[in-house]
């Protein structure tokens, strides 16, 4: 079957409008954006099967990204290995690391050494870890972050939100989700050694000092992606009596419905999450979360393996951050 525009609206992260002025050569489309629906379109075979794979060694390109069961990096894992798929002359690969620890994470980057010629991924800010990225930027391996990142590490560019201003983001709609009041809040936290989300939680403490001096964070919960832990986290929060609102910085948001729902006041905590996957899809139908500060994953899988590429053929790419969506009940993307 022919690849319809929208599809290819799909792949690229634009409008189908966007696609068809890009198709139909007419302006009004950014030159970036113009590079980047050809680009879908071509490995989606809009133009026809793509050419000239011939018999050239394909680019040797590995992603490191946590295990687990938190839902975005499941999708982020997914449209990696499309992405990279739908490029001919790319060989992809996921590590996945169980408990990702800086031991772990270290000694991966290490083995990787002379193994590939690019690595994207989501790293944990420790010192073990930073200096496994140098040393492997060293041998000449090209390295982007992803989701979260080291500023001070040897790298081509990072892919992913700003961190900080998702936070402030997300205070601000506990703020104004909130009626006028004394209000406490509680925060759930992945792991602090993500700088991500160390950063959502400077953002979200800065706007609620700023904006909503009578909202007060009241405990943070660091819940290393658990649902279980989240579970029973949010229902000692709630046996305190006094919480109003709750921002959740990383996953384990099934478990803070779960309690939400057991204790019967889904209706009466204000509830912020990040990012639209099945399960907050759900919640958010059935009013349990209020919003979720979104990213787009298949854009992010999208531009890290642009930056890599053209990295290791020689060119450059700027880094690119994505922009941040709030989605509610009433404005879910159909899937």
């Amino acid at each position: 079957m022919r690849t319809t525009v929208s599809q290819i609206a799909r792949e690229a992260g634009v409008s189908p409008a966007t696609v068809d002025r890009v198709l139909n050569d007419r302006d009004g489309v950014r030159p970036r954006t113009r590079d980047i629906v050809l680009q879908v379109a071509r490995a989606l075979g809009y133009f026809g099967p793509p050419t000239g794979t011939g018999t050239t060694m394909k680019m040797r390109m590995d992603f490191v990204l946590p295990a687990g069961s938190n839902s975005f990096m499941r999708s982020l894992r997914k449209f990696l290995l499309e992405e990279a798929h739908a490029r001919p002359e790319i060989s992809a690969t996921i590590h996945e690391i169980e408990g990702f620890n800086p031991e772990r994470l270290s000694a991966k980057l290490h083995d990787l050494r002379g193994r590939t010629d690019a690595v994207g991924l989501v790293a944990l800010d420790h010192p073990q870890v930073r200096e496994a990225i140098n040393d492997l930027a060293k041998s000449g391996v090209r390295i982007a972050t992803l989701v979260s990142d080291i500023p001070t590490v040897d790298k081509v560019g990072y892919v992913g939100v700003d961190n900080r201003a998702a936070g402030r983001l997300a205070g601000l709609l506990l703020g104004r989700f909130l009626p006028p009041g004394r209000h406490n809040v509680a925060v759930f936290i992945g792991s602090l050694a993500y700088r991500g989300h160390e950063e959502r939680e400077m953002g979200v403490r800065s706007i609620l000092s700023e904006e909503f001096p009578d909202m007060r964070i009241a405990g943070t919960a660091e819940v290393s992606d658990d649902r279980d832990l989240a579970y029973s986290e949010t229902m000692r929060f709630l046996q305190r009596g006094d919480i109003s609102g709750i921002y959740s910085i990383g996953s384990g948001n099934q478990g803070i419905a779960r309690a939400l729902r057991e204790a019967k006041v889904e209706r009466e905590v204000v509830f912020i999450g990040h990012d639209l996957t099945d399960a907050t899809r759900l919640m958010l139908l059935d009013r349990t979360m209020d919003a979720v500060v979104d990213q787009n994953p298949r854009v992010e899988a999208r531009e890290i393996v642009r930056l890599l590429a053209s990295s290791v053929k020689g060119s450059t790419e700027p880094e690119y951050l994505p922009r941040l969506q709030v989605v509610f009940r009433e404005n879910i993307p159909t899937q």
